[in-house]
């Protein structure tokens, strides 16, 4: 059994305490689907809340800390030293729908570095979580990621582009340059679940692009600590929080960015 730290422990709690709202409130969702005003405004209400209670349960412990996070923005901005990152609900429009795909995504990060995180899906209950060195768990298993070696065998996972992309002709050229060299390709609809499930070996890599640092954090440290290799692409200085993302078991990454960085994808 591993030793958690009590940055670990604090992040647990806070999920687990949040959770509890959030299973009820995805269990009103089904009646919102038939009613007149629809689940949307319902769906931003349960991110706020969701979030309020996670900001409460963190700041009770580190008032000091910094926080970015989805709904809030950045809280104690002065504070670059120690940062909670946080997704309230990582996969709203799966939540929206009904559908049991989405996650609470928390990374702890320190002078720039995640050093550690929790992804947890309250309604499957599965916790990833790591912290730096100490390895990668779900619910309290170790976990690594696939051994897969070669690409053509390769399952992997993406996202996006969300409708608002002025780069979707360049997303879906390359999506479509990925899938025609790996055995195929799956859309989930959760950044931070799809990180970990490659952490896991259920995936054998991700990439995508357009995502925030929030969707993403926790899974960094996730991954690594699985045995995996991240990386980020064409990163634009003007905007920090904002990241493409390659994510694998490490032994297919350099094919999966050559397949990325195709100069015939424009």
């Amino acid at each position: 059994m591993r030793l958690n730290s009590p940055q670990i422990n604090l992040i647990t709690r806070a999920c687990m305490k949040a959770s509890r709202s959030l299973i009820r409130d995805f269990g009103e969702i089904e009646n919102l689907q038939v009613s007149a005003k629809g689940p949307g405004d319902f769906v931003t209400s349960a991110d706020k809340r969701t979030e309020k209670i996670l900001i409460e349960e963190l700041q009770k412990a580190h008032p000091e800390y910094g926080i970015i996070t989805e709904e809030a923005g950045v809280i104690n901005k002065s504070n670059t030293k120690n940062r909670w990152i946080i997704d309230p609900i990582d996969g709203t429009m799966n939540f929206l729908n009904g559908i049991p795909q989405f996650a609470i995504s928390i990374g702890y990060e320190e002078d720039k570095e995640i050093k550690c995180g929790v992804i947890f899906n309250p309604i499957t209950n599965e916790m990833f979580c790591a912290e730096k060195g100490n390895g990668a768990y779900l619910n309290n298993a170790r976990i690594r990621v696939s051994n897969k070696k070669e690409i053509k065998d390769a399952l992997l996972v993406t996202g996006g582009p969300k409708r608002a992309s002025k780069i979707k002709d360049k997303i879906f050229s390359e999506y479509v340059n990925v899938s025609n060299n790996v055995a195929n390709v799956r859309k989930f609809g959760s950044a931070a679940l799809d990180i970990a499930y490659v952490a896991c070996g259920r995936f054998d890599g991700y990439w995508q692009r357009e995502l925030n640092y929030w969707d993403i954090a926790a899974g960094i440290v996730i991954l690594k600590e699985a045995g995996g290799f991240v990386d980020f692409f064409e990163e634009d200085t003007n905007l920090p929080l904002k990241k493409n993302i390659l994510a694998t078991n490490s032994n297919i990454h350099e094919e999966l960015r050559e397949l990325i960085n195709k100069k015939d994808i424009e």
